[in-house]
């Protein structure tokens, strides 16, 4: 089972961990006007799903505001920020915050999400929303970057993220070249 902290104490992660390498699952969450967004799988296009437990707190929305401003500088592939968090409170914190160049999706519903992935939180005070991760899906819908946070409490490493996402777009390869 994986795990990650919170405030130095091992948190467990339930469902199934998905990996470097891995086809990503294809996976479907709720916008904030409770429409369907498809996250995961082949897209045509490289995939950075952002996944934080709640836009109500401040490490999550700095995460977010600053994924925002990335984005907009990123051709070729699509941002979506997952969490937990109702869509309207999503709606509210976009049109609050200026979120333009990202979806948010809640994963409220089932967590199908979060068992997909592998982000679940099992245990401790957060049990039942996602922990805080990364995942970057190339084109051909094959995860090219996990980061599963060590610590929810502390923003990711985003050098690594948007190094990631970099290649991702940059690469002429679909995928299924041999």
């Amino acid at each position: 089972m994986a795990t990650t902290h919170l405030k130095g104490n091992v948190v467990n992660l339930a469902g199934n961990e998905v990996n470097v390498g891995d086809l990503a699952p294809i996976v479907t969450v709720v916008a904030k006007d409770l429409s369907d967004i498809k996250v995961g799988g082949e897209q045509g296009k490289a995939q950075v799903l952002v996944v934080v437990p709640s836009l109500d707190t401040a490490v999550c929305a700095s995460e977010t505001r600053r994924f925002n401003t990335e984005a907009a500088k990123i051709e070729n592939a699509s941002v979506t920020v997952v969490s937990m968090d109702l869509p309207f409170a999503m709606g509210r914190f976009c049109t609050t915050e200026g979120i333009e160049n990202l979806e948010v999706g809640s994963d409220f519903r089932n967590k199908d999400f979060a068992n997909a992935y592998g982000v679940l939180i099992a245990d401790g005070p957060l049990a039942g929303v996602t922990c805080r991760a990364i995942f970057v899906i190339d084109a051909s819908g094959k995860v090219a970057y996990k980061d599963i946070c060590n610590e929810i409490t502390e923003e990711p490493n985003y050098d690594g993220a948007l190094a990631a996402i970099t290649e991702a777009t940059t690469t002429s390869c679909c995928g299924t070249c041999q």
